[in-house]
C-alpha cells in the first residue's frame, strides 16, 4: 500500500521579493494536481537560524582541515 500526500513543501534557495516570486507561484499553480499555493513570508528568525547553522558547519570544517 502506498502513502497519500496532502501537501508538498517547496523550499526556495533565497527569499525573493514578492513581486519576483509571483512567476514561481504561477508556475507551481500550473502543475497538475496543485490545488493552491500559499506563500510563507520569510522572517528574521528563520534567516538567523540558517546563517548560524552555516557558520557552525564552516567552523567545524575549518577545524577538521587544520587537524589534518
Amino acid at each position: 500500500m502506498t502513502d497519500r500526500y496532502a501537501a508538498l513543501t517547496v523550499t526556495l534557495d533565497g527569499p525573493p521579493r514578492s513581486d519576483d516570486a509571483q512567476v514561481i507561484i504561477d508556475a507551481i499553480k500550473m502543475v497538475k494536481g496543485v490545488a493552491g499555493v500559499v506563500p510563507v513570508v520569510a522572517d528574521v528568525n528563520a534567516y538567523w537560524a540558517k546563517e548560524t547553522a552555516k557558520m557552525e558547519l564552516l567552523y567545524k570544517l575549518i577545524e577538521m582541515v587544520r587537524e589534518t
